[in-house]
């Protein structure tokens, strides 16, 4: 193949995938960044109760994440709006790793979450900036094949890297393990900095505005997009601590087998991304929002209408197809977002979204004691109405 078709094929391809320069920047260093951290974030509880944390303490660890992870949101977002978007970057890099020193040096469980309050700086606080980024970079009708990028690579090392994390574990025990993937996630931070200052966006310091006034900056079609997206989550989040028990202690399906389906969801929603995305750009944002809330609301009744393990094969599968929508309401987020405060409105969206839903859990586990059935019912029910307000408030294409 001669140099120029070479070179033309590659264009092609960065023109179907949307990489252009910052975007391809961001997503890579949230691929980088996130192998790093599975390495030993879903180990963490473990590692706690090594430390002589008892399950109520790690329990309010995890409540504690779900937390931040809220509040997080809109500073990120203000910050990447006053700052620009690198340098943005560059603070969330910095206090994530501190929070990996912390982890690193801690001798006791309570440095744990100190060690959060920092690490979560990049997973949540970050999350603003790489919508404003994709949303700087791209036309409309390329800002869902970004999100379809950038969504693919921050699920990659999900199935990638807890294989190597527990391998660490296994071969030099749960402390050593752990602290030699915080080693290598700090090692990956310094490569990470290297992606970022590639990025390259022309930024004016934004006018002073408080969060009441990003809130009226919304337009109104964002305001309907958020309702119904906090009825869609409210489902997801009432059932998704509950799938593995349903499946596992009521339908008496092994843990191995679980995984199998988890493996089947992944699949799926690895799949759909990259056409659906596509798609999307090309006849309009809405038919694939409603397909992926439609999937949301089907999802826990397909698993409890289950009766072996082909039909939770199917409702896997449609899990799976939840993701179908995803990069265009995404992208539908940036278009209803003002430009000026691009970042803060992605911010604020979010952190009213996960606030709403902190419930949920905790009131699927309540209905969980009047029949195990009972909380995918629910949900169900919240999906449904989630999609028929999206599709009756929301009748825009793009």
């Amino acid at each position: 193949m001669t140099p120029n078709l070479s070179q033309n094929k590659t264009e092609r391809i960065k023109t179907f995938l949307s990489l252009e320069r910052n975007v391809t920047a961001a997503s890579g260093a949230v691929f980088l960044l996130g192998f790093g951290e599975e390495l030993w974030k879903k180990f963490l509880p473990k590692y706690l109760q090594a430390l002589g944390a008892t399950v109520p303490v790690i329990g309010l660890f995890g409540t504690a994440e779900d937390f931040l992870d809220a509040i997080y949101q809109y500073p990120g977002g203000w910050i990447a709006d006053r700052f620009g978007r690198r340098r943005a970057f560059l603070v969330f890099l910095a206090l994530a790793c501190v929070g990996y020193l912390i982890y690193l040096l801690g001798p006791s469980w309570p440095f744990a979450f100190a060690a959060l309050a920092f690490a979560m700086a990049w997973q949540s606080m970050a999350s603003p900036a790489i919508f404003a980024v994709i949303g700087d970079a791209l036309p409309p009708h390329k800002r869902a094949m970004g999100f379809s990028v950038q969504s693919i690579l921050k699920r990659v090392p999900i199935v990638i890297a807890p294989l190597i994390g527990g391998w660490l574990i296994a071969r030099y025990g749960i402390r050593t393990g752990i602290r030699m993937g915080l080693i290598a996630t700090l090692v990956i931070a310094l490569a990470t900095v290297f992606l970022i200052r590639i990025i390259n966006i022309a930024h004016e310091a934004q006018r002073s505005i408080n969060i009441f006034g990003v809130w009226k900056s919304f337009h109104g079609r964002l305001k309907r997009l958020l309702i119904s997206d906090i009825f869609i989550r409210t489902c997801e989040g009432m059932t998704d601590v509950l799938v593995i028990l349903y499946v596992t202690d009521v339908l008496h399906v092994s843990v191995a087998r679980f995984g199998t389906l988890l493996a089947i969801l992944f699949t799926t929603t690895l799949l759909i991304y990259l056409p659906a995305s596509k798609a999307a750009d090309r006849i309009g944002r809405r038919p694939f929002i409603i397909a992926t809330f439609c999937a949301f609301a089907l999802y826990p009744l397909a698993v409890v209408s289950a009766r072996d393990f082909m039909g939770l094969v199917i409702a896997f599968i449609i899990g799976g197809l939840r993701e179908i929508g995803e990069p265009a309401r995404k992208a539908m987020i940036v278009d209803f977002a003002e430009p000026k405060l691009r970042a803060r409105s992605v911010g604020l969206y979010y952190l009213l979204r996960s606030l709403a839903i902190t419930p949920a859990a905790a009131v699927g586990g309540l209905l969980w004691k009047i029949s195990p059935q009972t909380p995918f019912v629910v949900a169900g029910v919240f999906g449904v109405v989630g999609s028929f307000a999206f599709m009756a408030t929301i009748r825009d294409n793009n």
